[in-house]
């Protein structure tokens, strides 16, 4: 009988101890998932606003709602500072039927976090036609990441946006093609 109860006992405490470590751990994991989502940044059709209006560097017009963030942006853009990840929000578009948005660590693997979108611009304004990893480039028939995936690799952390002459590279197509100033938002 004894043995019984002391049986009984010691399950029910190693019982409690599991559940005890299981709440633990649940209470951690949400915390840990909350902090990532706390941290992400909403992009929405209203995010897209006039280019000509942000600040440019060499052809790139950079955004951030965050004052600060988009100081330490520009200052990585413009110096073409390696191995630093860009602000979470930054927003980077050369020309206005692309851009490509910085979220935190882990949201897009493949892009190093950066999610790319293809918009349709007209004077009612702007619309996403298509956002992610995957999002092709019409013009060129290829995704935005098969250009950008390689440039990164030659220069930095931020798929091509370090704005090397490697980086560039890829973009080139456009310099020709569109004459940014001369685009009316």
């Amino acid at each position: 009988m004894n043995n019984t109860r002391y049986r009984i006992a010691f399950v029910s405490r190693l019982a409690i101890s599991a559940l005890k470590q299981g709440a633990l751990l649940t209470g951690v994991s949400l915390c840990m998932v909350c902090s990532v989502l706390a941290d992400d940044v909403a992009v929405s059709e209203q995010s897209f606003r006039c280019i000509n209006d942000w600040p440019k560097i060499r052809n790139t017009h950079i955004y951030n709602a965050d004052p600060e963030k988009l100081k330490e942006a520009i200052r990585i853009f413009r110096d073409s500072v390696s191995d630093t990840e860009y602000p979470v929000g930054t927003i980077l578009q050369l020309i206005p039927t692309e851009a490509m948005v910085k979220h935190p660590r882990g949201t897009f693997a493949k892009s190093n976090d950066w999610e790319f979108f293809s918009l349709d611009v007209s004077a009612a304004g702007t619309k996403i036609s298509e956002r992610g990893e995957n999002v092709v480039n019409h013009t060129q028939g290829l995704t935005c990441l098969s250009c950008h995936q390689p440039a990164a690799m030659i220069c930095c952390s931020a798929p091509s946006a370090c704005g090397t002459q490697e980086a560039a590279k890829p973009a080139a197509v456009w310099s020709a093609d569109w004459d940014i100033a001369e685009i009316k938002c």
